[in-house]
Order: C-alpha cells, then structure tokens, then sequence
C-alpha cells in the first residue's frame, strides 16, 4: 500500500518537478501534430481498447482517424502545425479514458462471475 502511494506520488506532476517537465514535454510533442494523448493508444494492442473505440459516438472516432491521418501526413513531411492551430490544441482533453474504464470494469465483472469473455483473440 505504501509504496503505490510513493508510486503516485513520484508520477503526480503537482509533487514531482520531474514528472512535470515531461508532462511538458509531450504536452509540446503532441500539440506539434495536432495530437491528443487518447490518440496514442492502438487498437491492435488490446482488445479492450477496440471495444472501447467501437462504443464511441462514429463523429468522435472520425475525428480521432483524422487527427491521426494529418499527424501522419504533416510527419512525412517533417513539418509541424503552425503556431495559431498548436496554440488551438487539447493534447490531454480525454475521449477514450472513460469508455475504457468502463469496457475494463465489465471485464472483470465477468471474469469475477465466471461468465464468458465478451471478446476473445482468434488466430485464422
């Protein structure tokens, strides 16, 4: 218990300077591609963050795919936002964290009453 507090304590950018500067940082990097930090996460890499995409409202998983498409785009270019829009941007504005939460807790509900999984991994 102690030490999932020093944990926290040591990741919480209002107690950690360090933690803060890097908070910083990707706050920066995002805002050059236009970027949230919901973005970041891969569909591919969990079953649950698919789920969750899938249960978004379609104008925000549209929007999520044309942010990625500019990102990409403005990447292979190696050129950045410019100015006014970065000052525009929310990097950390969340839209997939809830749903997420939300997706995990039923999870585990199920597993805890033994039921089946609502998706499972397939190898065609």
């Amino acid at each position: 218990m102690a030490s999932s507090k020093l944990v926290k304590a040591i990741l919480d950018p209002k107690k950690n300077p360090l933690a803060a500067l890097h908070k910083k940082t990707i706050e920066t990097r995002l805002r050059k591609y236009g970027l949230r930090y919901d973005d970041l996460y891969d569909p591919m890499e969990s079953l649950d963050i698919k789920e969750a995409l899938a249960r978004l409202p379609r104008e925000v998983v549209d929007a999520r795919n044309q942010r990625l498409l500019r990102a990409m785009d403005l990447s292979m270019k190696h050129e950045y936002l410019s100015e006014d829009l970065q000052a525009q941007q929310t990097p950390f504005r969340s839209y997939l964290r809830d749903m997420l939460a939300l997706v995990e807790r039923e999870k585990a509900e199920r597993e805890a009453l033994g039921a089946l999984p609502l998706q499972q991994r397939t190898i065609p």
